[in-house]
């Protein structure tokens, strides 16, 4: 059976995995067998986070490519870099992502332009170029990270909303385009999760009194929880699941 799940050999690469979900991401996938590039677009963060996880795996598992994941150019050259240096692109997670808060009608289109452009252009552009690779070999796993804001809303965050809503439709696009070539294409819709990028919503008391009321498992979600979905979606073990969104909420989604 853990065949099933074994990733050994295996090239993934995580946009966004200098630190939060993507880095918590990558390492499961790592710990799962596969050879792992992270990726961000700061370059000292990003060396400082492949060494950190460098340090857990032998030599030659866990690399890293520094590349703007908004620019067509720089996506394809990332994915170049990574079939030429590390191996052939297996496993693709579209983790980067941003947020900007603010009402609609204070909301300048140049905010709205850079959410879009980050959430949900980016799956866009790096899950084409890993596609180009994926699709002559007959097989490929693309992962999008949405949230659970792919069906719900909240006020001040309409950009995100709108972008992650997006991404689950992009899954079925890439899904109506690419089953037939060998592609598995799903997405993972995380709940409210505890990183240090959410720690100031923890610690707002009003605000974390809202989550575990709001959620039926009554906590926030951990990087953990994410990862047995994502070593799933990237096994064998889900070679006939496809188009899909897997909320990982705590419930939250199912109860009003």
């Amino acid at each position: 059976m853990n065949s099933l799940f074994d990733l050994t050999g295996r090239v993934a690469l995580v946009t966004g995995s200098s630190r939060g979900i993507g880095n918590a991401l990558a390492r499961a996938l790592a710990d799962a067998g596969a050879t792992v590039v992270l990726n961000g677009i700061n370059p000292e963060r990003l060396k400082a986070a492949e060494a950190a996880m460098a340090a857990d795996y032998a030599p030659g598992r866990v690399h890293s490519i520094a590349f703007d994941v908004t620019s067509d150019a720089e996506a394809a050259r990332g994915i170049t870099w990574v079939e030429e240096h590390v191996g052939p692109l297996e496993i693709l997670v579209n983790n980067a992502g941003i947020q900007h808060r603010v009402p609609l009608l204070e909301l300048d289109v140049k905010d709205w332009e850079r959410v879009i452009s980050t959430d949900l252009t980016s799956a866009f552009l790096v899950g084409r170029e890993a596609a180009r690779h994926m699709i002559p070999r007959g097989r490929g796993k693309i992962i999008n990270i949405c949230s659970v804001q792919t069906d719900l809303a909240r006020p001040t965050i309409a950009p995100y909303v709108a972008a992650k809503g997006g991404l689950r439709n992009l899954t079925r696009a890439m899904t109506a385009e690419w089953a037939g070539s060998g592609l598995q294409i799903n997405g993972i819709a995380p709940g409210y999760i505890h990183t240090e990028m959410t720690q100031n919503l923890v610690d707002d008391e009003k605000f974390n009194a809202w989550i575990l009321g709001r959620t039926p498992a009554h906590r926030w979600g951990t990087v953990e929880d994410l990862a047995g979905p994502a070593v799933w979606l990237a096994s064998s073990g889900s070679d006939f699941v496809n188009g899909q969104t897997i909320f990982i909420d705590g419930g939250m989604t199912v109860v009003v």
